[in-house]
């Protein structure tokens, strides 16, 4: 494992040095994961894109009085979550803006009329129906949580995340990308990692690159996740994603990261993150994809047959076929993993509620993996 300083020297590593720690980086990978990639068939439920946080490089969030602004009602959300079920999706990712009923009137007549007072009471009512209704399984990113509310959603859902971004708070100054974003504030986000942790939740965070950062500060993030996991040993994925200028924002004539700083950044949390932490990082980001193999990572994520990225609309998903030669023609099988790793299975007691480990049994292999049934 790097140390601090170490780290801190693979920015200015030279061709040859990042090659060897690449190599060390696939090695490590191929240590405790083997010679399989991973990958979630999910379909992703935008239920709220309406946000108190104005990040300068989100297209997602869309304010009041615009004719986009929403909450998905019941029956339009079950009907994607159905139409995954019928194409063999397992997981439901619930995506939302955080906590726009605290800035927005609108936000919060529109949760009244579905008879709730904020967006977390109808996360929860959605994913009892999920969980009522078919055999997939919720995973929420929700943004920042107290401790009551991963309490409340602890019983509906498998999994929880939350990208940590980056813990520098000088991205939070104006002209930076966190500017005017209450939730994106350090010590908030990672509080959320630490309640997660204290309750017993999977949980999925990451980086998110090329917005302003220093290398230091990556560095100083992915030891923040480190050190959580350390205590906890709750952190199931990491995700390092590349930042994307998108037309209309503040960041839309911003630099974007090439593939050789994703490469650089990959092999960095390879080697700084402990061994049983999966490493992600989304294909439909990056057309030349399969050199994030040999950088180290074990998982691509979620994707789906049935939903669009709705944080990166322009950006297809791979088709799974695709994905799988892509895969094999660096010498690694694709296989099909649940919201959940095979790893905390082994712990129902603690990470699942006693509910949630039994439906789990009709649909994961003796491995943890995803039963593979027919469509």
């Amino acid at each position: 494992m790097l140390t601090r300083s170490e780290a801190l020297a693979l920015e200015t590593a030279s061709p040859h040095e990042l090659k060897k720690h690449s190599e060390r980086a696939a090695q490590l990978r191929d240590a405790h994961w083997g010679k399989t990639l991973t990958y979630s068939r999910k379909v992703f439920v935008p239920l709220t894109n309406m946000c108190r946080d104005d990040c300068g490089y989100c297209t997602f969030v869309k304010k009041p009085g615009s004719p986009d602004a929403r909450i998905m009602t019941p029956d339009e959300v079950m009907a994607v979550v159905k139409e995954g079920e019928r194409l063999g999706c397992k997981e439901v990712l619930f995506s939302l803006g955080e906590k726009p009923e605290l800035r927005y009137p609108e936000a919060r007549e529109a949760l009244g009329r579905l008879g709730h007072e904020s967006m977390i009471d109808y996360l929860i009512e959605m994913c009892r129906r999920v969980l009522e209704e078919t055999s997939m399984l919720p995973h929420v990113n929700a943004g920042t949580l107290s401790d009551e509310e991963i309490a409340r959603l602890k019983p509906v859902s498998v999994s929880m995340g939350m990208m940590l971004e980056n813990i520098s708070r000088r991205l939070l100054q104006r002209g930076q990308a966190h500017y005017a974003c209450p939730d994106k504030v350090p010590v908030q986000r990672l509080r959320t990692l630490e309640r997660a942790g204290h309750h017993g939740i999977p949980f999925t965070t990451g980086i998110l690159i090329g917005i302003g950062e220093t290398w230091e500060e990556r560095v100083d993030s992915l030891m923040a996740i480190n050190a959580q996991h350390r205590h906890y040993s709750h952190i199931q994925e990491v995700i390092v994603q590349n930042f994307r200028a998108k037309p209309g924002t503040a960041m839309a004539n911003h630099p974007e990261p090439d593939l050789n700083d994703m490469v650089r950044t990959l092999v960095l949390a390879r080697l700084l993150l402990d061994p049983s932490i999966s490493l992600q990082a989304p294909p439909n980001l990056e057309s030349r994809f399969a050199a994030y193999i040999g950088a180290g990572i074990n998982d691509w994520g979620g994707i789906s047959p049935v939903t669009i990225d709705h944080i990166n609309p322009e950006r297809a998903w791979p088709q799974i076929d695709a994905l799988r030669q892509a895969t094999a023609r660096c010498g690694y099988d694709l296989e099909e993993r649940l919201a959940i790793y095979p790893r905390y299975l082994a712990f129902p007691e603690h990470f699942l509620t006693a509910p949630l480990a039994a439906r789990l049994d009709d649909i994961k292999r003796d491995d943890g993996l995803a039963l593979q049934q027919c469509i």
